[in-house]
């Protein structure tokens, strides 16, 4: 499959690049905001197109697939051209900056295969995790604890701690992806969210911290914390049950690393679990969607389902007032 990038970014470079190419996929152009960004990239990734027009890229009719790593804003526009001129497309979160838009980006693709590119549940930590849940080994499930609170680093910062129009702010960047987690490792949606959010200074204009619980159908409470501003917090997630605990450590990250320990009445034991590229395993799962074997590991609807609890978590942390998770028609 031949694929255009649209956007130069940090997780293209690092991670996609080698995903698509791994996968045996041809990357023909690259989209950015200026001729010199987009050409610097292009000659360092030896990509043979740079553009920094999208439509010109469009206009290539072997070019089957789309990948979106621009600021959070450009997504949906992004996104809805791409759809127009018939390309798959795999958006990274969030998908939009409402749910609405979100939702619509979602519906345009009908007859495309349109996925958000949330990572961790690609990961053989969170499938092993998922797989404990789903055997039975922890019992009823009664609560979740997300910790995601890192320092980002400084190559990361910009419009992520100074620019709210451009989707800045913890919240859009992390609360989003645990609650892709939460939704992922137990199978049903949060219906509302009481939450706190504040700014140590790192940036301006955004929170860099929030902490939230989140109630669900089942009576499973989640507690998330994610911030931008702890170097030495460590993250992973907890999952308690009635038969027993797992402690997942380390499991937060891009990398196939951390360790899970599963604790029960027998005593307690170190889980192996796959250490495959959990991107490579993201573009597997959407090629296998393109040719109708397979679904995307987060179709457009987890996007829009992902974007509406973390939506909710701002709004409740702003008003300090309970939020119902409003979903559209992701529900």
């Amino acid at each position: 499959m031949r694929w255009g990038l649209v956007g130069a970014s940090t997780i293209a470079e690092q991670h996609m690049i080698g995903a698509i190419r791994a996968s045996g996929g041809d990357i023909a152009a690259v989209v950015s905001t200026t001729p010199a960004r987009a050409r610097d990239f292009a000659d360092r990734h030896a990509i043979p197109v740079a553009e920094d027009r999208l439509e010109r890229v469009l206009q290539d009719r072997s070019i089957a697939a789309i990948y979106i790593s621009s600021t959070n804003e450009k997504h949906r526009e992004q996104a809805l051209a791409a759809i127009a001129a018939g390309k798959h497309v795999l958006c990274e979160k969030p998908l939009a900056m409402t749910v609405a838009e979100a939702a619509g980006m979602v519906r345009a693709a009908e007859g495309l295969v349109f996925a958000t590119n949330h990572h961790l549940r690609c990961s053989g930590s969170h499938r092993t995790i998922r797989d404990l849940i789903c055997g039975g080994r922890i019992g009823r499930v009664l609560s979740l604890r997300l910790f995601h609170a890192v320092h980002l680093p400084p190559h990361l910062q910009g419009w992520r701690i100074n620019d709210p129009a451009a989707g800045g702010g913890v919240i859009p960047d992390i609360t989003v992806h645990d609650a892709d987690v939460a939704r992922f490792l137990l199978g049903e949606d949060p219906l509302s969210v009481v939450a706190q959010m504040g700014a140590s200074g790192m940036g301006q204009g955004v929170e860099d911290s929030a902490m939230s619980v989140w109630s669900l159908p089942s009576g499973v409470m989640v507690q998330s914390h994610e911030s931008f501003t702890h170097p030495f917090a460590g993250s992973g997630l907890e999952v308690h049950g009635t038969e027993g605990s797992i402690f997942a450590r380390g499991v937060m990250t891009q990398l196939p690393v951390g360790e899970i320990e599963l604790v029960t009445a027998a005593g307690r034991a170190l889980v192996p679990f796959p250490p495959h590229n959990l991107y490579l395993q993201g573009v597997t799962d959407f090629l296998a969607a393109v040719a109708g074997t397979g679904q995307p590991a987060a179709t457009g609807w987890d996007g829009v389902a992902s974007l509406a609890v973390a939506l909710a978590v701002r709004e409740a942390a702003r008003s300090g007032i309970r939020q119902q998770v409003d979903y559209g028609r992701a529900a």
